[in-house]
C-alpha cells in the first residue's frame, strides 16, 4: 500500500517525536525537520502529501517555510502556533496554510485535523477537463476548476487550495446563504462546529484577495457569494 507521507516541522524535539509517533500509529509515513532551511529542503526531497508546520522555527520561521513550499508545489499545510492571535493566523493563511492548531493541543485533535485535510484533498481534486461545470462565472468573477485559477475583473488572484475549494463551494450556489457549520463539514470534513473560526479566517483571506464585496456575511448564520 502506498503510504501517505507527512512532513512534521517542529524545533521542540519532544513535541516533534510525539507528533511523529501518533501519525505513524495512524498509518502515515513521517519525515522530520527541525528548522526552516531543512524543512524546505526536506519538502523538496520527499514531496510530502501534507505538512505539519510550527510557526516559530530557527533559521527562518514557519511562515517563510510555507511560502517557499507553496511556491514550488502546493501541498496541504496544518500550521501549529503557540499564540491564538488573529493576525498570525491570517498571515499563515495568506502564505498557504490550510488549517491551524493552537498549542497546547491533543494528539487526537491533531490526527483528526490531518485526516480531515487529506480527505478534503481527495474529495476536491478539481473538475475533469472539459466538464460542463469546469468554469463558473458570477458577476466579474471567473473560476476555472480544471486549471484551479481565479480571475476577478480579468485580474488573476492566487488562492490556496482551501481558499479555492471554499470559493467554488460558495460560487456554485450564488446568493445562497451557507451556514458556517455546513461549510466546515463540506470543505474541511469536520463533524462539529468547533472550527468555525477557521471558516471566518478563510473568508477574510478571500475578501482580501478578491475584494471586500465578494462575500456577504449574514450575522449569526453564515456567508453567501453575492456578486451582481
Amino acid at each position: 500500500m502506498n503510504e501517505r507521507r507527512i512532513l512534521v516541522v517542529e524545533d521542540e524535539r519532544t513535541i516533534a517525536d510525539a507528533v511523529a509517533a501518533r501519525l505513524r500509529a495512524e498509518g502515515f509515513a513521517v519525515e522530520l525537520a527541525h528548522d526552516g532551511p531543512s524543512a524546505v529542503a526536506r519538502a523538496e526531497a520527499v514531496q510530502p502529501d501534507l505538512v505539519v508546520l510550527d510557526i516559530m522555527l530557527p533559521g527562518f520561521d514557519g511562515l517563510e517555510v510555507c511560502r517557499r513550499i507553496q511556491a514550488t508545489r502546493p501541498v496541504p499545510v496544518l500550521m501549529l502556533t503557540a499564540r491564538d492571535d488573529e493576525t498570525d493566523l491570517l498571515v499563515g493563511l495568506a502564505v498557504g496554510a490550510d488549517d491551524y492548531l493552537t498549542k497546547p493541543f491533543s494528539m487526537r485533535e491533531l490526527a483528526a485535523r490531518v485526516h480531515a485535510l487529506l480527505r478534503r484533498v481527495q474529495r476536491h481534486p478539481g473538475a475533469s477537463a472539459g466538464g460542463a461545470d469546469a468554469e463558473i462565472r458570477v458577476g466579474d468573477l471567473e473560476i476555472n476548476q480544471t486549471q484551479r485559477r481565479v480571475r476577478r475583473g480579468g485580474v488573476e488572484a492566487h488562492l490556496t487550495p482551501t481558499e479555492f475549494d471554499l470559493l467554488v463551494h460558495l460560487a456554485s450556489r450564488p446568493r445562497a446563504v451557507l451556514p458556517r457549520e455546513r461549510l466546515l463539514a463540506d470543505i474541511w470534513g469536520w463533524a462539529d462546529a468547533s472550527g468555525t473560526r477557521t471558516v471566518d479566517s478563510h473568508i477574510k483571506a478571500l475578501r482580501r484577495k478578491l475584494g471586500a464585496d465578494v462575500i456577504r456575511t449574514v450575522h449569526g448564520v453564515g456567508y453567501a457569494l453575492d456578486l451582481r
